[in-house]
């Protein structure tokens, strides 16, 4: 049987699913490989199930020769050289669709949590001090009636945008492609460009890809245009907010406050966050409901699947064809 090799721990019912196929090597203890570890698990693998923190470069190819295909378990791939993976002839694939209403949800909370200081408040209660409620305690920022600015606006950006219609705010975003006139009359929300977001929105919310071309897109000149009372939700990937430009914002008042599920480097984060109390900070858990999860580690075992069982085309393609 084809071996195929699962990097990281997912549920039982997908290693079963997969078992029914290939003879499969899994890491259900979890374990943190080094990566001379893991180099040596993937050697004569067909096909490997990968997690958004393996890095998937030339060495990793190099000792998986006979691999066919990475289903990265996320939809986001830039843990992955895709040219690499393309030159090679190598499948990448990943999990869109099945995440796009979880992430969104913890989107929303994300940006609630840090305009109305809830993280701020829970530490102030739980440290003891709390002693009485004063009128001027603790003010935030409205949700209500706000200008939401969506930096990307695919499928999760746009189910972020019918959740902010329920809220009563105004709804402006940038993206690569402008979308067609029905998805922006339907989602109340209107085209602009990087400037006018930046300086227009209560909220900047940033859920586009991380690549060459969006390293730093929001640095200390794009922070310097936002409203000193205006927030910073990046729920996309690290890398796309210059982290230390953002610390200097937060620190001086140049904006109000962030809310982050993504650093640059993780899981290592820059400790100079963890002195601010106008940041909520998350490790990076946008997807993490079980049902979501469940849907993504599935996702990936079928495109694995389809590949090396039925010699068919994956459900969700990365590569150029």
């Amino acid at each position: 049987m084809k071996k195929i090799v699962v990097t990281r721990e997912v549920f039982t019912e997908t290693i079963d699913f997969l078992k029914s196929h290939f003879d499969v090597a899994s890491n259900q203890e979890d374990r943190l490989f080094r990566r001379n570890e893991l180099l040596s698990l993937i050697s004569g693998a067909e096909g490997i199930q990968t997690g958004s923190g393996d890095q998937v470069n030339d060495e990793f190819l190099d000792a998986a020769p006979q691999v066919k295909i990475v289903a990265n378990t996320a939809v986001g791939y830039n843990n992955i050289d895709v040219d690499a993976c393309s030159r090679r002839g190598v499948i990448v694939t990943n999990t869109p669709g099945v995440l796009d209403e979880c992430v969104a949800d913890y989107a929303m909370g994300l940006m609630i949590a840090a305009c109305r200081r809830i993280g701020e408040g829970e530490r102030f209660l739980r440290s003891g001090q709390w002693k009485a409620v004063y009128f001027k305690q603790m003010l935030g920022v409205d949700i209500h009636g706000g200008t939401l600015g969506l930096v990307g606006f695919g499928r999760i950006g746009q189910a972020i945008a019918r959740r902010a219609n329920g809220f009563g705010m105004r709804v402006i975003y940038h993206a690569r492609s402008r979308v067609s006139e029905d998805v922006e009359q339907n989602l109340n929300a209107t085209y602009v460009d990087k400037s006018h977001l930046l300086q227009e929105s209560d909220v900047v919310l940033l859920i586009l890809p991380y690549s060459k071309d969006t390293h730093h897109f929001i640095g200390a000149r794009e922070l310097r245009q936002m409203k000193p009372r205006s927030v910073l939700v990046n729920i996309a990937r690290g890398g796309i907010v210059d982290d230390n430009a953002l610390i200097m914002a937060l620190r001086d008042g140049v904006i109000f406050a962030a809310g982050l599920d993504v650093y640059e480097g993780e899981p290592a984060l820059n400790p100079e966050f963890l002195e601010l109390e106008n940041v909520v900070l998350s490790p990076h858990i946008g997807s993490a409901s079980e049902p979501t999860r469940r849907a993504m580690a599935m996702t990936a075992a079928k495109n694995l699947v389809a590949v090396l069982a039925h010699g068919q085309a994956p459900l969700n393609w990365v590569n150029p064809r």
